[in-house]
């Protein structure tokens, strides 16, 4: 145990310092970016997660009840957080033998993207720079976590969504600058799109996904952009537009239920901002309200979720929760949106 616990506040070190410079640099990138303040009503934390713990929270898919089940990211684990703040882990997936020291960028192994398909099926991403473990994991309720696909290991699968309509995952590889997709059932990836907008330019290109109208949403934390790319003839992807730029930092994000409108995370600067359909933006949360290194947003009955991984502030990782004035009941995209 006490070698365990070594190797994990090791890899939770590793983690902090490797984001750091990265995110830092992110940070100075953003300071001229999103201007304006319009904050959300009464933000509040719901959960504080055990850093100590390798507990840094990277994404999120909800379930009917409003819990959330999360991926930690250190911690290889994922997740349910109940409406109380109650948090109960589900699967803890296997560390590589090299103990994720060859992790593309990051240095460690990690849970990333994850989302929850009608039936509770959760299918999630693990990124261990091995190819015994990295790929697509499924974990059906009640159940063990398997992986159903592999994936290349000299990449780095961060966002996930899920077309339940026609049984397909699509991937976002940060570091190939690339999305994959393969089917619910598993089986080999196949390359979606390697667009040039997709690449890093230093760190991490194409991150967040999102199914939206006809289109796969992405957003590129480098570049600091939002991309649309619609479903063609057969599920072919049409020509990527930029619909949205200056976002340096920016990480998952969800549709708002108002047409395009978008509110996404931006990690290194620490806030949560509005996207409109214009690509205008303005802030809604910051550090203030409790934002630390804020990766992922998910929206339920007009309730925001923001988790926040506190890779670079190293102090607490926590779930906040705050009601979205203004917004029609509902849930925006779900998790298993399709085309």
């Amino acid at each position: 145990m006490r070698n365990k616990l070594a190797v994990l506040a090791s890899a939770v070190t590793l983690a902090a310092t490797t984001a750091v410079t990265a995110l830092t640099q992110i940070s100075a990138a953003a300071a001229t970016g999103p201007a304006g303040t319009a904050p959300v009503a009464a933000p509040r934390i719901a959960a504080h997660f055990d850093l100590a713990r390798g507990q840094m929270p990277e994404n999120i898919a909800l379930e009917p009840d409003g819990t959330a089940d999360v991926t930690f990211a250190a911690a290889r684990q994922v997740a349910a957080v109940g409406p109380t703040g109650r948090t109960r882990v589900l699967a803890t997936l296997p560390a590589p033998a090299d103990g994720g020291v060859h992790t593309p960028a990051l240095g460690f192994a990690l849970t990333t993207g994850i989302v929850r398909a009608h039936d509770g099926t959760l299918y999630f991403l693990y990124a261990s720079g091995t190819p015994d473990l990295t790929g697509v994991w499924r974990l059906r309720p009640g159940g063990t976590p398997h992986r159903v696909t592999a994936l290349p290991a000299d990449g780095l699968p961060n966002g996930l969504a899920l077309d339940e309509h026609h049984h397909r995952l699509y991937i976002a590889d940060s570091v190939r600058g690339e999305i994959l997709t393969v089917p619910t059932a598993g089986g080999d990836p196949t390359t979606w799109s390697a667009a040039p907008e997709l690449a890093a330019t230093g760190f991490l290109g194409v991150n967040g996904l999102k199914i939206h109208r006809g289109a796969l949403w992405a957003t590129n934390l480098d570049r600091g952009t939002v991309l649309r790319i619609p479903f063609g003839p057969g599920g072919r992807p049409g020509p990527v537009r930029t619909t949205a730029t200056g976002l340096t930092g920016i990480d998952d994000f969800a549709f708002t239920g108002r047409g395009d409108e978008i509110l996404a995370a931006l990690d290194g600067p620490g806030t949560v901002v509005r996207i409109r359909p214009d690509g205008t933006s303005s802030t809604v949360l910051t550090a203030a309200d409790g934002l630390q290194n804020p990766t992922s947003v998910a929206l339920r009955r007009g309730t925001l979720y923001v988790l926040s991984a506190a890779y670079t502030t190293a102090t607490d990782p926590n779930l906040l929760l705050a009601p979205v004035p203004g917004r029609v009941a509902g849930t925006g995209d779900p998790a298993g949106g399709h085309r």
